[in-house]
């Protein structure tokens, strides 16, 4: 029997058919590997994507970029030149964000630019973006024992929380607290379709009273069912 080499992700392939194949054929093959488009190779290796194109389809024989296509592919021109038979010979594959994450003990806590007033804001949930944070996992064990895709910073705005929380502060949002279940504690709400946080207190009557913490902001009353709770503020960050 031939012997037969395999490409990470596709069936074995006999090592002469291997041989054969072009370096547009390579390029192509490692690139679906990889689950990247045409344009997202030429970006990351800052050509154009019909110059990719061209490359794979052999239309344009070779490139001075062939060591940048190599690795982003993960692999070395030798591969691509079809040298050598192995994609992994030789090739420096990066650590992914997850695995350099792990090694530095850090944690991804997403944070969102929705605007939560700290008196009240409009709150437009379908024009939320989030944005990716890497943090220390000792930090957020030492606020919360919920798992990290269950928290979320904001950067809520206003005084009426001074001087527990400042304006533009950092606070980190357990969002797996969806009920008061802690008189007193600081929340993040929406309240009438406006978003804030305040300190919550259930009275006997079922209504939730929402207090600030500057004595210059006066407290609300909110009927139940008027109240959507967003989740706890279990830390807070301050601003320099």
């Amino acid at each position: 029997m031939s012997p037969s080499t395999r490409i990470r992700g596709f069936p074995y392939i006999p090592a002469g058919i291997l041989r054969a194949m072009s370096t547009g054929e390579r390029i192509r093959a490692r690139r679906r590997e990889l689950s990247l488009t045409q344009k997202a190779l030429a970006q990351m290796v800052g050509l154009t994507q019909p110059t990719i194109g061209k490359l794979e389809s052999g239309e344009q024989a070779g490139t001075t970029n062939l060591d940048k296509i190599a690795r982003v592919l993960q692999t070395t021109a030798a591969y691509l030149r079809g040298d050598i038979d192995d994609s992994a010979e030789d090739a420096f594959i990066p650590p992914t964000p997850a695995e350099i994450a792990t090694e530095m003990g850090l944690v991804r806590v997403n944070e969102i630019d929705l605007d939560i007033g700290m008196g009240a804001s409009f709150l437009d949930e379908s024009h939320v973006t989030e944005v990716e944070r890497w943090v220390p996992q000792e930090w957020v064990a030492a606020l919360t024992s919920t798992a990290a895709p269950l928290l979320t910073f904001a950067r809520p705005f206003g005084d009426s929380m001074y001087p527990t929380i400042n304006d533009r502060d950092i606070i980190l949002i357990d969002r797996s607290e969806r009920r008061v279940n802690r008189q007193e504690a600081v929340w993040a709400l929406s309240y009438s379709g406006m978003g804030m946080i305040k300190r919550v207190r259930v009275e006997p009557d079922g209504t939730h009273r929402l207090m600030a913490d500057n004595p210059q902001v006066r407290d609300a009353t909110a009927a139940d069912g008027e109240l959507f709770v967003i989740g706890r503020v279990v830390g807070v960050v301050r601003r320099m």
